[in-house]
């Protein structure tokens, strides 16, 4: 169990998706729109979690065309959101983001977010440590996850949200929120490429 325990801090720890738009948002929107983007993001986890765990996700992804599908989905949503993010509270581009992805946002995210899947599969799939009991496994495996995933993921807002409320200047602010959403992308163009 200790395991696992160390494998979720690690796995949720690690910047993805989820951490970087959640600090974004904060960063970008200040705590409370945060808070409502990191809980979408929280029921979108562990809808996620439940998906992979039935074996919904193993069926949707084996069809090749349908996961291509996703795959591009999830590309374009999270330009958009790194769009949002980037330019939230700027004047600089035509595109001036005045709403917070919200609860639906955060939900959007992981339901099309590739980390999400990945480590939830390893997660549910390996560290037994009942055999004899699957389904309490389960269920301590989500309690624990969730654990250590809200805390992890308020952290991430919290540091987001720390630099939302510093007396920085437009160009300076513009400049932190465009390196997260940058971040964000990083991480989902490098997972892309390792995918291949």
């Amino acid at each position: 169990m200790l395991s696992f325990l160390a494998a979720v801090f690690f796995l949720l720890i690690t910047p993805g998706p989820g951490v970087l738009s959640a600090a974004g948002v904060g960063s970008g929107f200040g705590v409370s729109a945060g808070l409502r983007y990191v809980a979408g993001l929280w029921i979108g986890n562990n809808l996620v979690g439940l998906a992979v765990v039935t074996g919904l996700a193993a069926i949707v992804f084996s069809v090749p065309f349908l996961r291509e599908v996703l795959a591009g989905l999830s590309f374009l949503y999270l330009l958009y959101l790194a769009a949002k993010i980037a330019l939230s509270g700027s004047k600089i581009a035509f595109i001036h983001a005045e709403k917070a992805p919200g609860l639906m946002g955060g939900l959007t995210l992981q339901a099309i977010n590739p980390k999400a899947y990945v480590v939830n599969a390893a997660l549910y799939g390996g560290f037994g440590f009942w055999p004899d009991a699957l389904v309490a496994e389960i269920l301590v495996k989500f309690l624990l996850l969730n654990a250590v995933w809200i805390p992890v993921h308020l952290i991430w807002l919290g540091a987001g949200a720390g630099l939302h409320r510093l007396n920085l200047s437009p160009r300076s602010h513009f400049v932190i929120n465009l390196a997260m959403a940058l971040s964000m992308l990083a991480v989902v163009v490098i997972a892309a490429l390792n995918s291949f």
